[in-house]
């Protein structure tokens, strides 16, 4: 879950902040906006770009697993005029929650106090 690291090291602030920030991405880019979430593994990509999108999107975390297992999320809703707005949303989303990741660690490695 986006933020777990840091609030399982005591940092709640942070581990809130963070988790909320990737957490508001996903609402906003599923719900608001309509995006899609894309699936790195899927055969029938029509291009490489969706392989990438796909683990972009995977960032996502337990959000994407909870997306793929209620089909939430991986719906094509392109007739909205905000679809291309919500995938940009839930990629930055899952690129973000790879950077809080890697804080997390980093964080518990001791290389950042």
């Amino acid at each position: 879950m986006p933020g777990a690291g840091h609030v399982w090291q005591g940092r709640w602030g942070r581990g809130l902040l963070l988790g909320g920030v990737v957490w508001a991405m996903f609402v906003l880019g599923v719900w608001v906006f309509g995006g899609r979430m894309f699936d790195p593994l899927n055969d029938g990509a029509s291009n490489a770009l969706e392989r990438v999108y796909g683990l972009f999107d995977l960032g996502m975390g337990a959000l994407y697993v909870l997306g793929w297992a209620t089909g939430v999320g991986f719906v094509d809703r392109a007739e909205l005029p905000t679809y291309e707005y919500g995938n940009a949303f839930l990629m930055v989303g899952g690129l973000l929650n790879y950077l809080v990741m890697l804080d997390a660690f980093d964080t518990g490695a001791g290389r950042k106090p």
